[in-house]
């Protein structure tokens, strides 16, 4: 394999022309280099959401029952991104503005349109309408449960009969409320498992009755490490005995930060209550700007950054093999709607500018993804091991790689072996390329064509044919980033010219 040399680490880093290229929009060049003379074979050729058969990718398309932005201008770039499911809330108080008369037009067009580029909406269902919740202070009625009045109940449940008997030949995957664990989104008592257990009593079976082969999925909960007191509570009043899924909202600035153990202890608390239980990661997401609303909005954010925290969100989620994984949001949602009312700022958590709808270097990120990890990328076990060799040392680095920490997972794609590798870095404080040996072994792990893909631009480079040591592949010298690499075989990815 050709040698990665600290010249030209340095040289990569002080020329900038990658933060340029961020700064104009267009789509990203290297940030670092790839082995020194391997040659380009071109980029990871993007593929559209209709072309791909099968994916656990899903896109945020939320907050339209509140009228963020315009869907319409979503769909083109959503047709070539490759997720296969979007996340859209199905917004009671705008399919009912006069009582017993539902408008699903709006819904209808988001459904269709969706579907009609080959992604699978699902439903979360909610949130209240102040014709029946009417202390509600916003219009949208964001997080006001219809559980504290008869009232409100009866007309709850005549909404859930008429959506799920409207949408029950497009839509199978219905979660039902978000995030019901805290006081934002659970008004207006306190949040209590057992008073979000009886709105999922309610409503469930309705919507079975009216939805061959619903997939129910509850919890959709903050947080995930405060959250599980609040789960062990709701399974405990019954909640397995209704839902199939349990979905999660992990934020947090470091995405590998506890996470691994966090999904470690969902998963044993659920199989106390129901063995086999999907979880899905339902919605996360971050800022591309520092200032505006939501969640992780007081840090120093750029849209490197963010397609950065992208690509080790996603994979994060990947590697410990999670049903569902979505990114939250497809679009800036500008003067966001709370459940109090406008903030006067900018959610920026899109992957679209909420300005112009132009593609953020997180589209383009993960694009990247879709074209790698569809259905037919599975995990695969094989032994890696990453021996840090040098830290280019660069003025005012804050961070110092730890050996122990260093990110790694091993996939199989069309019977190709795939080894993704990163540094888990604050993205707030600079970072260092360091450079590393990779040993990778295993009964399934074969190359003939050996290849180096940048998740961040989507560049493919040829690698020599690494020596063959103890039985394991050993690439001397290779890079280690704070963003997810590749080494694959050529006859896994699809290429479109450099």
């Amino acid at each position: 394999m050709a040698i990665i040399t600290r010249r030209a680490l340095l040289q990569a880093i002080s020329a900038g022309a990658f933060t340029k290229s961020y700064v104009s929009g267009a789509r990203p060049a290297p940030t670092a280099p790839a082995p020194s003379g391997s040659p380009v074979l071109g980029k990871l050729k993007p593929r559209s959401s209709l072309s791909v058969q099968s994916s656990r990718l899903s896109i945020g398309f939320e907050t339209l029952d509140r009228r963020m932005f315009e869907p319409e201008k979503t769909y083109p770039h959503l047709a070539d991104l490759g997720v296969k499911w979007a996340r859209a809330q199905t917004g009671w108080a705008r399919c009912e503005q006069k009582p017993g008369v539902y408008d699903f037009a709006w819904l209808d067009s988001v459904v269709d349109s969706l579907r009609r580029i080959g992604i699978q909406p699902w439903f979360n269902l909610g949130y209240g309408n102040r014709l029946y919740t009417p202390d509600a202070p916003h219009e949208s009625a964001v997080g006001w449960a219809p559980l504290f009045s008869d009232k409100a109940r009866a007309a709850w449940l005549a909404f859930v009969r008429r959506i799920s008997d409207h949408f029950r030949d497009r839509v199978t995957h219905w979660e039902i409320w978000n995030e019901p664990n805290i006081s934002g989104f659970w008004q207006p008592k306190k949040p209590n498992p057992s008073d979000y257990v009886e709105l999922v009593k309610m409503t469930a079976p309705e919507i079975r009755k009216r939805v061959r082969n619903a997939v129910i999925i509850g919890g959709a909960l903050a947080g995930l490490r405060s959250a599980l007191g609040f789960l062990e509570k709701c399974m405990d009043a019954g909640l397995a005995d209704y839902v199939d899924k349990v979905s999660y909202h992990p934020y947090r600035a470091i995405p590998e930060a506890g996470y691994e153990a966090e999904v470690r202890d969902l998963r044993t608390v659920l199989a106390r209550y129901k063995a086999g239980m999907g979880i899905w990661q339902g919605e996360c997401g971050c800022p591309s700007e520092k200032g505006g609303s939501g969640a992780l909005a007081n840090l120093d954010w750029n849209e490197l950054r963010q397609a950065k925290w992208l690509l080790r969100r996603i994979l994060s989620d990947l590697r410990l093999d999670v049903e569902l994984v979505a990114y939250f949001h497809t679009v800036d949602m500008v003067n966001y709607v709370t459940a109090t009312g406008p903030s006067a700022k900018t959610n920026f958590k899109g992957i679209l500018r909420g300005t112009d709808y132009t593609p953020k270097p997180s589209y383009y990120a993960y694009q990247n993804l879709c074209a790698l990890f569809d259905a037919q990328t599975t995990p695969m076990k094989s032994d890696v091991k990453l021996s840090v060799l040098e830290r280019a040392p660069v003025a005012g680095a804050a961070q110092t790689i730890k050996e122990e920490a260093i990110c790694s997972a091993t996939f199989q794609r069309r019977g190709v072996p795939l080894c993704v590798y990163w540094y888990p870095a604050d993205l707030m404080k600079d970072f260092t390329v360091g450079l590393v040996q990779l040993a990778w072994s295993g009964k399934d792990v074969a190359l003939s064509r050996p290849v180096w893909v940048d998740t961040l631009t989507g560049r493919i480079y040829r690698l020599d044919l690494p020596q063959k040591k103890a039985g394991a592949w050993l690439f001397d010298t290779t890079h280690l980033e704070d963003y997810p690499i590749i080494i694959t075989d050529q006859a896994a990815i699809d290429a479109s010219g450099a």
